[in-house]
């Protein structure tokens, strides 16, 4: 069978739990190129550096909480095209909302569904 040169997907995961970091990773890392940050600040460096076509956001962040640090990828010029999908224990009804305000495309509440994760991520890349 003739293999295909395609490029694959790269997801930033934004996430400061080790365990959750992993967990993504094991799910996710057969069809995309996994990149992580542990805080909001270097989340955003990241973005800036590796322009990856998807971002994992955890909401609650050591240092620089998932909320602002989505406000600032999606008010940067060359980030705010790239999806940005809230995976968060903040599951309260008003949270999804929150989140979609501070420029998430998407929300998952931990736990997770790992095909319910995978498809909203193909819908946005």
């Amino acid at each position: 069978m003739e293999r295909r040169n395609v490029a694959r997907k790269r997801i930033l995961l934004v996430e400061d739990n080790e365990f959750n970091r992993d967990l993504f990773t094991q799910i996710l890392a057969d069809e995309f190129d996994i990149v992580a940050a542990i805080d909001g600040v270097t989340g955003i460096a990241k973005a800036i550096e590796e322009q990856p076509d998807l971002i994992l956001m955890d909401l609650g962040l050591p240092a620089l909480d998932g909320w602002e640090a989505t406000r600032r990828i999606k008010a940067h010029d060359a980030l705010k095209h790239i999806p940005v999908v809230a995976v968060t224990s903040h599951a309260m009804a008003d949270d999804e909302r929150r989140a979609r305000a501070a420029g998430c495309d998407d929300y998952l509440a931990k736990p997770i569904d790992e095909d319910d994760l995978v498809a909203k991520i193909r819908k946005l890349i």
